[in-house]
Formats: C-alpha cells, sequence, structure tokens
C-alpha cells in the first residue's frame, strides 16, 4: 500500500529526500540549502543576463546557453528553497513536496541534457559549417526547438508518476518497469550526450588542422567563439561529473539494495550542480566575466551599465566591411586594412558590393 500524502518519508536510516540527513542539525542544513539556493539564483540570473547585455553573447545561439541557466534557475530558486521552506516551518517530510521537487528535477535534468548537446551542435555549426548553413539556424526554428524541448521533457518527468511505470524516488519501494527506464535513459540521456562529446571533438580537430596551415589568421571574433565553446565543454564536463555517481547508483539500484544515504547524499550531489554552473562561466569565458562585472556594478555600485567602446574622430566613417574565409564556410569580419595588404596576393570576388578573400 502505497504511503499517505502526509506521512513522514524519514527512513529508518534517520534520512529524508526533503530534508537531507538527520545526523545534520536543523541550523546547518537550513544554511547549507539558503546558501546554495541564494548563489545558484543569483548566479543563474545573471548568466541570463548576461547573454542579453554582452554584445558579443547576444547571439540567437546562445539561446540553448540560456535555456540551460533557465533550468538551473528552476532547481535553485524553486528545489532547493522548497526544503529550506520545510525545515525552516518545522514540517514533516511529505509525498506532496518530494513529488513536487523531484518532477521538477527530473524536468530540469532533461532539458539539460537537449540543450547541452543542441549547444555542442550549434558551435560546430558556428565555427566549421557554411554560412549558408548555419543561416538556416533562425530564431523561429531554435524558438521551436525549445519550445518542444520543455513539452516532451514534461511528459517524460510526469510519467513517472505513473503507477509502476518508473522508480519511485521519494519511498523507493517501487522500481518500476526497468526496460522503460533503459529506454529513457538511452534516448534521452546517452545518445544526446554521445552527440555532444563527438561535436566538440571534430570541431576541435577541425580548428587544429585548420590552425595548422601557415597562412592562417584567425580573427579576434573566430577566438572569442572558440574560447565560449571550450567553456561550453567544461560545463558539460561539470554535468557528468555532479551526476555520473547518482546515475551509477540507480544502475546499481536495479540489482541490489542501495542504503538511503548513500541514494540520497548522491541525489542532492546531482541536484547542486544547477547552483555552480553559472560560476563556471565566470571563471572559463572572459564575457560572461565581463558581463558579471558589470551586472555586479549595477546591481550594486552604479545605476547603468557602461560598456567601454572604441570612439570614432568626428567625420571619420567606416570605409566599409570585409567578410574573409578562414576554415571551410567560417565566414568572420577583419579589418580592411588588413585585406588590402593582401589584395595583391589574392585575387577576390565582389558580390553584394562585399570584398571576399580566401585566407
Amino acid at each position: 500500500m502505497r504511503l499517505n500524502m502526509t506521512e513522514t518519508l524519514i527512513s529508518a536510516e534517520n534520512v529524508s529526500p526533503v530534508t537531507l540527513s538527520g545526523d545534520w542539525s536543523r541550523v546547518a542544513r537550513l544554511l547549507t540549502l539558503a546558501s546554495l539556493s541564494a548563489v545558484g539564483s543569483i548566479g543563474n540570473v545573471f548568466m541570463i543576463s548576461a547573454v542579453m547585455i554582452d554584445d558579443y553573447l547576444r547571439k540567437r545561439g546562445n539561446a540553448f546557453l540560456v535555456n540551460v541557466a533557465l533550468a538551473d534557475l528552476l532547481v535553485s530558486g524553486l528545489v532547493v528553497p522548497a526544503s529550506a521552506i520545510v525545515i525552516l516551518a518545522g514540517l514533516q517530510d511529505n509525498l506532496v513536496v518530494c513529488r513536487f521537487q523531484w518532477f521538477l528535477a527530473a524536468l530540469c535534468f532533461l532539458v539539460t541534457v537537449l540543450s547541452l548537446a543542441a549547444t555542442s551542435a550549434e558551435n560546430q555549426a558556428r565555427l566549421c559549417s557554411s554560412t549558408a548553413f548555419y543561416d538556416a539556424l533562425t530564431p523561429g526554428r531554435i524558438t521551436t526547438v525549445l519550445l518542444l524541448f520543455w513539452a516532451l521533457c514534461s511528459i517524460i518527468s510526469g510519467l513517472q508518476f505513473a503507477k509502476d511505470l518508473s522508480f519511485d524516488y521519494c519511498t523507493r519501494k517501487y522500481p518500476g518497469l526497468i526496460p522503460y527506464q533503459i529506454t529513457i535513459a538511452v534516448v534521452f540521456v546517452f545518445v544526446p550526450l554521445t552527440l555532444s562529446f563527438v561535436c566538440y571533438i571534430r570541431t576541435h580537430y577541425n580548428v587544429r588542422i585548420a590552425k595548422a596551415r601557415p597562412n592562417f589568421k584567425p580573427p579576434v571574433q573566430f577566438s572569442w567563439d572558440y574560447g565560449l565553446m571550450q567553456a561550453n565543454m567544461y560545463s558539460l564536463l561539470l554535468f557528468i561529473v555532479f551526476w555520473l555517481p547518482f546515475g551509477v547508483v540507480l544502475a546499481v539500484g536495479t540489482v541490489r539494495t542501495i542504503p538511503d544515504s548513500i541514494f540520497y547524499n548522491f541525489a542532492w550531489l546531482a541536484i547542486s550542480k544547477s547552483c555552480v554552473n553559472s560560476m563556471l562561466y565566470c571563471v572559463a569565458n572572459r564575457h560572461f566575466r565581463s558581463a558579471y562585472i558589470n551586472l555586479f556594478h549595477y546591481c550594486c555600485c552604479k545605476t547603468t551599465v557602461s560598456f567601454s567602446r572604441r570612439q570614432r574622430p568626428e567625420g571619420v566613417r567606416p570605409s566599409g566591411d570585409v567578410r574573409v574565409h578562414i576554415i571551410p564556410g567560417y565566414n568572420m569580419y577583419c579589418s580592411p586594412q588588413r585585406c588590402r595588404e593582401g589584395q595583391s596576393k589574392r585575387s577576390s570576388t565582389r558580390p553584394n558590393g562585399r570584398d571576399i578573400y580566401e585566407l
């Protein structure tokens, strides 16, 4: 018989899926959860805002990064505070709170996996594909893909509460239908993560081949794109580091009994990933770091966000844009002066009134 909605979930090992281990004092648990929620929520809001205010980050392809940050914000802003509220109010754990937390955590987990895979594919298209191919990634199509992610993952996350279909996270009394869980794990976790690694490896290989050319002189924009790709790859590795232990526990739990203390501690380790991902971008990418600093000044020191830009003298107008092909299909802008220096050595064409040079 299933537990009553108000019955306590604390196991014989004094471990709760909502309020963590009873071996910790109430104050220690409250401070830990409140700190995670505050740091994670502020960081995720900063990450979303950084894409909106920074000229370089404000690109349609970075919508997938915003989607990851939004999923993390739901965890740090709803899942973690729910446990802090239960502890602060001195309430007993119940199935309503636990199932709400696990539904949202599973939903955001699946959305993050798909968004990370989409990010890796977008990075490969940005760095290695032709301009026409990348231009096919329109804002409307990106929006459609993101909405499809959330709708599909919401259905899958909701199906876990169907009787005997998925394992019971809150009570751990029902193992669920193993073939169904294996199918979900392979299709929505293993395959997207594998594709992500393949995309990053192929992109890194193509960039190394391009850099090996003696006449390869990448513009600043190319280096920025490659640096952002590296930060995205680090984010993928961070995601795996936090969630892999819990995944191993789930897999082993299908054949043998796992103590509640190990099960729920690894579950909360995985959930806490949503509170630290934004810090990784601050450390690994200069544009996010600069945007975070500007946002901090705006929130704490100033009333407006200012960005330093190089000013042109009055009456001086730019001589026009010149597009340069760095690697097959990768078009970036460079200074007209650099292109004029190589004009005597390379042939050029003028479609649409712009000089195009093959490096």
